[in-house]
């Protein structure tokens, strides 16, 4: 019998906000199934709804024509369900072996702990997905890609009828892509039903059969891949024409004095990196993983302690000791992993926009309720953050909305953003703010901001950045002008030793 799996008439609510109204829809196994929308559009819920996450207030989840209702994500794990979500589920102080076998380590005809056949076992797929890891390396220190294989390797192990991969390729460099795709493939020849969430269109075209298009919670439309353009899918996700991505940015052509000079930085990821940043220029950091790019930019924030090297702003040379250092110099960082480094999850949007300007929301010794309430206004209005009120939990957001929070922080009223360093801003973005973000990065530009920009995406960083910096393997092999710049050029230098 041909594998299945259908949400029926699948709702849920939450305090103020109708997540999910009724979706309705069919995967079938042996073919690829995009599940698109904006931010807010229900696809994360309708996805943890199928994992046991969350019960549906109404509706019913059908495999293989039979229904199903489960009580936890173990239910569904039993059921045959595996979700890669986009923030990944892992241990991170535990090892790559034991993050792949999670509760069901491998024991010795005596019942005791078999570490042997564990590390085999482990080994054995982590040489099928031809990764350079170890079985042994804690997960809390690879590099995020790294982490997102780890979670893809767990789905593949349990061998499930029903796979979902959430924004999976959001960390990841085109060599993993294109072994998570040999994987889909395989999952695909195998009859298996696969949901495939992402904004990213170019791999809906290469990898999805039909596309279910989501918003506001709701169903809108379904298509096949082989029979819609671009321009189909945009339009059903946001209800209008957005127009090229790119074409229509308002460039910044005059740049100020150098604003940010990397001398000789180093520390124990990178070593002599330098270069520098004018007044209103973006410049781009291009590299493959463990190139280095995040590390440069936690060195000049202060989050990694700088082994040898100056960095300088606006002429002067400056001490950073931690972040609060680099904060008080004006320069800020969106980081890549924004549930571990960007957000306190449990606190509210206000709080987390107001975290860095307390004191300037302050009267006194007092906090200024007001003023926080007025500058999460001005956030949440600036970034269209979807929410019923300033209030709500911030790890309740989608992963999108939890991105602007951190826009929201470092670019308001309250502060006097000099550099701002974007790693991987779109990551888990539908198109349409993509297109708004691409446009705010440019007039920050225009307005002198130094922006350095980090994105896994190249077409991402060759259409935005003035100079793309290149690195591998900790230090830069090159800069290419924006004018000069093409996906091959800038790929040949990354692989340079």
């Amino acid at each position: 019998m041909e594998k299945s799996l259908e949400f029926r008439n699948i709702e849920k609510l939450f305090p103020g906000v109708r997540a999910l109204g009724g979706v309705n829809f069919t995967a079938r196994g042996g073919r690829v199934t995009a599940i698109l929308g904006e931010n807010g559009a229900g696809k994360s819920t309708l996805l943890k709804v199928m994992n046991g996450d969350l019960k549906p207030d109404s509706g019913a989840l059908y495999i293989n024509g039979v229904e199903q209702h489960f009580e936890s994500p173990d239910d569904a794990i039993k059921a045959g369900i595996s979700v890669i979500y986009q923030e990944r589920q892992l241990f991170p102080l535990l090892s790559v072996a034991e993050n792949l076998f999670p509760g069901q380590l491998p024991k010795t005809k005596l019942g005791l702990f078999d570490k042997k056949k564990l590390m085999a076992d482990a080994q054995a797929i982590i040489d099928k997905f031809g990764l350079k890891i170890d079985p042994r390396d804690m997960v809390g220190m690879l590099p995020v890609a790294y982490q997102q294989m780890v979670e893809i390797m767990k789905a593949y192990r349990r061998d499930s009828d029903v796979v979902a991969f959430d924004e999976s390729t959001a960390p990841l460099t085109d060599s993993e892509i294109a072994i998570l795709f040999d994987y889909i493939r395989e999952l695909k020849a195998a009859g298996k039903v696969v949901l495939y969430v992402s904004h990213r269109m170019n791999e809906l075209f290469e990898i999805c059969d039909d596309v279910v298009v989501m918003k506001d919670g709701q169903y809108v439309k379904s298509f096949e891949v082989a029979n819609c353009t671009e321009a189909d899918l945009i339009k059903a996700m946001v209800g209008r024409d957005i127009g090229d991505t790119y074409s229509n940015l308002k460039r910044n052509d005059k740049f100020g004095e150098v604003l940010l000079e990397l001398k000789d930085v180093r520390t124990l990821a990178i070593r002599d990196v330098s270069f520098q940043v004018r007044a209103g220029e973006i410049i781009g950091l291009a590299g493959l993983v463990g190139a280095g790019r995040t590390e440069t930019a936690r060195a000049i924030f202060g989050a990694d302690p700088l082994l040898g090297g100056e960095v300088w702003l606006e002429g002067n040379k400056l001490t950073l000791r931690s972040p609060k250092d680099a904060i008080d110099a004006g320069i800020f960082l969106c980081p890549e992993d924004r549930q571990m480094q960007g957000l306190v999850m449990w606190r509210s949007i206000k709080e987390n926009i107001a975290m860095p300007s307390i004191d300037k929301l302050s009267k006194g010794i007092f906090v200024d309720y007001k003023a926080v309430e007025d500058l999460a206004d001005e956030a949440v209005a600036a970034f269209d953050i979807k929410t019923p009120d300033n209030d709500k939990i911030v790890g309740q957001l989608s992963g999108g909305n939890q991105q602007k929070v951190i826009l929201g922080r470092w670019i308001n009223s309250k502060v006097n953003t000099k550099v701002l360093i974007l790693d991987e801003p779109t990551k888990g973005i539908d198109v349409g703010t993509k297109a708004e973000i691409y446009k705010l990065i440019c007039d920050l530009a225009c307005r002198g901001m130094a922006v350095i920009l980090i994105s896994s995406e190249l077409p991402e960083v060759i259409n935005l950045a003035d100079r793309i910096i290149v690195m591998h393997n900790g230090h830069i092999t090159g800069t290419v002008d924006r004018a000069d710049a093409t996906e091959e050029s800038v790929l040949r230098l990354a692989m340079l030793d």
